[in-house]
């Protein structure tokens, strides 16, 4: 199989999917890889690197695209590169389409086999291939959010840890999954008053037994949330529906209780934000004030750390990569019941719920049309 490995072209995107030792397996598998020029550039990796693992350096995005079988990406694609996309094209990336109606419509007029990441989902319901970047992305949360709450960015002044004799900012996480739990270990040591919400008391449980300092848990609904919100300095939103929208948790009302100079971070602003006041934002221009609040909603959080981000990436993607070069991608839908959940479009058809309910799309069962 020919993989292709673009630039990304989203903003101040500095990731890329695959590391040199990603090609180097792939082409010990046997495989011819197609990397475009200065891909690797933003994560620190130069194109000789690449060769020396043995791939092909190409002068374009389109001769990527053009000749690969599968496209192996970070982020979904963009206006720009919806030019690019084909009929039978396998394109292997981050995709959050129940936010995006125009991608996704696109995906099934262009007949793309679309393997969305975020999908991607195990027996016991974890999600291998998003858990990585939700790390990143709830480690780097707080250090957003530490960041705007400096008055020089606009934030109320507030030190998260306090001082002797001064007591911690309180930090709101909403969500104890992946983004959540890492989130609150990086505020808890940081020193922060933190209260972490989510709807399953087993998770709580755990949560209570392996985070210690000052930490609570409770319960999410509506006013246990409303509480929670108006006394906090940082709000991070960490929820996570597999494959659909997220649910609009923070009202608007509560937004506009908080205190001035507050700061919300939703990390679920690429499923479309459980923050009613959050729209997304870029790298480039990364916060705006609602209500006095501070918004910081970049729909690609970990671009910003791109070395890490992009290891811990292709250390996760790497293995279902080589599954679909190496079996060809119905078979190795048909042996791998994970990978087949992250299938959203094959042959212009809508194979996720999720998504299909998002938009009111008939939804065509993977099995059925394999």
């Amino acid at each position: 199989m020919i993989v292709g490995v673009p630039k990304e072209v989203k903003d101040a995107e500095n990731r890329v999917s695959t590391t040199p030792h990603g090609v180097r397996e792939y082409v010990r598998h046997g495989h011819q890889v197609l990397v475009e020029s200065g891909a690797g550039a933003g994560s620190g990796f130069t194109d000789d690197e690449y060769r020396a693992a043995g791939a092909t350096i190409v002068e374009s995005a389109a001769d990527v695209w053009s000749q690969a079988d599968m496209v192996v990406k970070v982020k979904e694609p963009i206006e720009p590169e919806y030019p690019l996309l084909r009929p039978g094209l396998i394109l292997y990336t981050y995709l959050h389409l129940a936010a995006d109606e125009t991608l996704t419509r696109i995906l099934m007029e262009k007949e793309v086999t679309a393997i969305a990441y975020e999908t991607v989902q195990l027996a016991d319901g974890s999600l291998p291939l998003l858990a990585p970047m939700s790390e990143v992305a709830g480690r780097l949360a707080v250090q957003v959010g530490a960041f705007y709450l400096m008055r020089s960015n606009g934030g109320r002044g507030v030190l998260l840890g306090g001082v002797a004799g001064v007591l911690p900012a309180n930090v709101a996480v909403l969500g104890g999954g992946i983004v959540g739990t890492n989130a609150a270990q990086m505020a808890l040591g940081l020193g922060a008053n933190v209260t972490l919400l989510d709807i399953n008391v087993d998770r709580l449980r755990y949560l209570d037994h392996v985070l210690h300092g000052r930490f609570h848990t409770l319960m999410s609904n509506q006013q246990n949330i409303a509480d929670v919100v108006c006394q906090a300095d940082l709000v991070i939103g960490g929820v996570l529906i597999p494959g659909a929208r997220a649910p609009k948790l923070v009202t608007r009302q509560m937004v506009a209780a908080m205190r001035p100079g507050a700061v919300v971070v939703d990390v679920s602003i690429d499923q479309g934000g459980c923050i009613e006041t959050a729209r997304p934002t870029t790298h480039s221009d990364p916060v705006y004030a609602e209500h006095g609040v501070i918004h910081y909603c970049v729909t690609n959080m970990p671009g910003a750390v791109p070395r890490t981000s992009t290891f811990a990436l292709s250390n996760a993607t790497l293995p279902y990569g080589l599954k679909l070069a190496d079996l060809g991608f119905v078979e190795a839908v048909r042996r791998d019941p994970a990978l087949a959940k992250g299938v959203n479009v094959f042959r212009g058809q809508i194979t996720h719920p999720s998504v299909a309910e998002a938009f009111g799309i008939s939804y065509a069962p993977l099995d059925e049309m394999l």
